[in-house]
């Protein structure tokens, strides 16, 4: 039985799609899960591999197993045996001849690029400190239509059997706060080729290179590609396309970054009015002080200690009393009211 998997991902964790032996792949949980949740082995192939730190939001694969479920069942099935980075969008009934990376017409790519420092996004752009002229960018991309040889945009430990002649029927910047979203679409790409394409429109917008001299890096070879490939954070697997299927997805970030609000400044106090104010308050806290130092001056110790309770002396009960008063006895000088 297969079926066909629309799957997203943080690949900031993972070493990519592929399964390896000795490293966590995004493929390697999901075949876990699957022999998990079917009790027998499976097999899961993904429409194109992408790179360590890569994501995803609409990768493809088909999952080949020997029984079937109902498509809900497998969809909250698999999810609940994943990790919280990797979720299963859809999961539908396939030909058992369908292929996800056999019969993909085309794939879509998104770059995102922040022009500010962001506590919440970082694993999913690349910051660029540098101011970046998006019109020369955009003049830039405009020659990416169609089919060319994106020799120089590719690692060369590319294999010798793969053609570099790619044809893209996309590419489109756009802005979106204080992001630069850069969308490829093409019927495939090679390995770095997004990221490198990338890295070098940001030298056409910082000025690094200019438009022509973007041109020019199609004809002959130049390190220029490779020495500024963009960092996987901000790349993502938009879409996988194929025959039949129309692509509708609409160009917006996958995640936000907003530009800072600007507030209005302050208005200034009237000049007149903010002078007396600081006037008065001096003023007060002059006479304040002032009064205290004058009040303690004027006192004798006596009288202080008197008035704060400390230090005072007992006075004579016959002082307290009048002529032919009678004295009253005190306590602590005998009589029945004194203490033992």
């Amino acid at each position: 039985m297969r079926y066909r998997l629309t799957i997203e991902y943080q690949g900031t964790r993972y070493h990519g799609w592929q399964g390896q032996q000795n490293a966590r792949t995004v493929q390697g949980d999901l075949l876990r899960a699957a022999r998990e949740l079917f009790g027998v082995a499976v097999d899961i192939q993904g429409s194109g591999r992408t790179d360590a730190g890569v994501h995803a939001i609409g990768q493809v694969a088909h999952l080949e197993a020997p029984k079937s479920l109902p498509e809900e069942r497998l969809v909250h099935g698999l999810n609940d045996l994943l990790p919280p980075d990797i979720n299963i969008l859809a999961a539908s009934r396939a030909s058992d001849r369908f292929h996800a990376r056999h019969h993909a017409a085309g794939r879509s790519y998104l770059y995102q690029i922040s022009r500010r420092r962001t506590a919440f996004g970082k694993p999913f752009v690349w910051w660029v400190k540098d101011r970046l002229d998006v019109d020369l960018m955009r003049r830039a991309a405009a020659g990416l239509a169609g089919m060319r040889d994106y020799a120089g945009f590719t690692d060369k430990r590319v294999e010798k059997d793969t053609s570099t002649m790619v044809l893209v029927q996309e590419a489109v910047l756009a802005e979106a706060g204080d992001l630069i979203l850069v969308r490829l679409r093409a019927s495939h790409f090679l390995w770095k080729m997004v990221r490198r394409v990338v890295g070098c429109l940001a030298g056409v917008g910082r000025g690094e290179i200019s438009v022509k001299d973007f041109e020019g890096l199609f004809v002959g070879s130049s390190p220029y590609p490779a020495r500024v490939t963009a960092p996987p954070s901000g790349l993502f697997l938009e879409e996988v396309i194929f025959p039949g299927e129309e692509f509708l997805r609409p160009l917006e970030p996958v995640l936000g970054v907003s530009r800072p609000r600007e507030l209005p400044p302050l208005p200034p106090l009237p000049h007149g009015e903010n002078t007396a104010r600081v006037q008065e308050q001096k003023r007060a806290s002059t006479g304040h002080a002032a009064g205290r130092r004058g009040g303690a001056k004027g006192r004798s110790p006596s009288a202080d200690r008197t008035a704060h309770g400390g230090g005072s002396q007992r006075q004579d009960p016959a002082a307290r009393t009048g002529p032919g008063s009678a004295s009253k006895p005190v306590r602590g000088q005998g009589g029945r009211g004194a203490s033992t």
